[in-house]
């Protein structure tokens, strides 16, 4: 005769658990998701591609030296406005060679 298999206890101090729990559990700690995947044929090596996925807080994040979009203009409005700034900088350097050449051949 067998007993059917027990369920495990749920998550939690107070036996139960919601999804913010576990959600802000994995953000304190962070989450690292590694893998690789190979195509080959005949032992020749077709593709590779290198998965890492890291799930983690913001601040989590910066203290383990990952701040890639603070620099990203698609993300960050600083530096958005630092790669305008840089932009216009370029072109204003540029307008500057170009006008004493155009004042000379006026001059001419």
């Amino acid at each position: 005769m067998t007993t059917p298999g027990r369920l495990p206890e749920p998550y939690g101090h107070n036996g139960g658990a919601n999804l913010a729990d576990i959600l802000e559990r994995v953000l304190d700690k962070g989450v690292v998701i590694a893998g690789d995947i190979r195509i080959n044929l005949l032992d020749i090596e077709l593709l590779t591609i290198k998965l890492r996925l890291i799930v983690a807080s913001v601040d989590k994040a910066k203290e383990m030296g990952i701040d890639w979009w603070e620099d990203d203009p698609a993300l960050s409005s600083r530096a958005r406005r630092d790669e305008l700034a840089r932009e216009n900088a370029e072109l204003r350097e540029r307008l500057a060679q170009l006008e004493p050449a155009r004042v000379q051949e006026e001059t001419s």
